[in-house]
């Protein structure tokens, strides 16, 4: 058989298999505003952490830029807070008006049931 240097013979391109498998997702991707809102949170965490890692070397430095600095990531914290309890309440909100519970038989759908009626 006659090969060729890119790696296919006379008859064809070599036979491989699939590059990935795909797998079954064990839990629900997230909904898209409460992503968001992990993904604005997972930044001011890390900015955060940055500031105080500066604010840190600054200090063991001493310079001058360590108060500055040191007011921003105060600044940076009260905002990451924020972030945090955004996720939260995204989340909580999100499965208040569409009815996620765990239970079938809850008031969430019942509810939803009383407000669309189905006329026959």
């Amino acid at each position: 058989m006659d090969r060729r240097r890119d790696g296919r013979t006379a008859e064809g391109p070599r036979a491989r298999g699939p590059l990935w498998t795909e797998e079954p997702v064990h839990r629900p991707r997230m909904p898209d505003p409460v992503r968001a809102a992990a993904v604005r949170a997972v930044l001011l965490v890390a900015l955060t952490l940055a500031h105080a890692m500066a604010t840190l070397l600054l200090t063991f430095a001493g310079s001058w830029l360590a108060f500055p600095v040191l007011l921003a990531t105060v600044a940076g914290t009260v905002a990451t807070t924020w972030g945090v309890l955004d996720v939260w309440v995204t989340r909580q909100v999100w499965r208040q008006r569409h009815g996620v519970v765990s239970v079938p038989s809850s008031t969430a759908r019942e509810m939803r049931r009383v407000r669309s009626p189905r006329y026959p």
